[in-house]
């Protein structure tokens, strides 16, 4: 499913908000990296941030998925050993 799509059917939720603004999102956000064509990656989520749909999003659930969006884009840190563990990212 597009970006588009997504972002018109969480923009109907006008009055969710809170935990069910974020958890219409993160089905959103779920649906999108399942649907991609290819692999859903930093690349193809600032090409989703790109699209006019996600550049001014109304509803709770339709900016909480642009947000899923924004940290998609983001590159993950890698673990640092100290001590002789592993720390964990999360």
């Amino acid at each position: 499913m597009t970006v588009t799509r997504i972002i018109d059917g969480l923009e109907q939720m006008t009055l969710a908000s809170g935990p069910e603004a974020e958890a219409a999102a993160r089905l959103g956000f779920l649906e999108w990296a399942f649907c991609q064509p290819g692999e859903a990656s930093a690349r193809a989520a600032r090409s989703a941030l790109a699209s006019d749909a996600a550049q001014d999003p109304n509803s709770a659930a339709a900016r909480a998925f642009v947000g899923f969006l924004r940290q998609a884009t983001l590159i993950p840190c890698r673990p640092v050993r100290r001590g002789g563990r592993l720390r964990r990212l999360h």
